[in-house]
């Protein structure tokens, strides 16, 4: 067999019905769309959330909230990931580099979950206090970027 020779599973595909093509055809004249009123127009549907000409939902209810253009979303690390790299210094590209992180979004930051044993200097943009403390009981450094 080759890739020329395959075809589709009988009954598998099937033709498009072509209305509007004549008396002979079966669905000519109207087109299976019946006679006159809206739904035989070209167009002839309203929109999605039109509720007849009452005012729809999404205008009757309030609006709610917002979206803060200063919020930003940090990448996170826990302290546990960090122990078992084994390395001396840490820092987003060396993360990035070892693909422990995805993406950086808006920066690093470094949560306490976890322990540390070895001393190790991270560099993040925002460390947890529980995080900074873990780190300088180990004997390591905090750098913020």
């Amino acid at each position: 067999m080759r890739i020329e020779e395959l075809k589709p599973a009988p009954g598998s595909r099937k033709k498009q019905k072509r209305v509007g093509r004549g008396p002979g055809s079966g669905h000519g004249k109207t087109a299976t769309k019946g006679h006159k009123g809206q739904k035989a127009r070209s167009g002839g549907t309203k929109g999605a959330g039109f509720e007849g000409g009452q005012m729809p939902i999404q205008r009757r209810l309030p609006k709610r909230g917002f979206t803060n253009m200063n919020h930003k979303e940090y990448a996170i690390i826990n302290i546990g990931k960090i122990s078992s790299l084994g390395l001396a210094q840490v820092s987003p590209e060396i993360l990035l580099e070892k693909k422990v992180l995805s993406s950086l979004k808006d920066g690093l930051k470094v949560l306490g979950g976890g322990e540390i044993q070895a001393p190790v200097t991270v560099s993040a943009h925002l460390f947890s206090k529980s995080a900074v403390k873990k780190i300088t009981e180990a004997g390591g450094k905090t750098e913020t970027i």
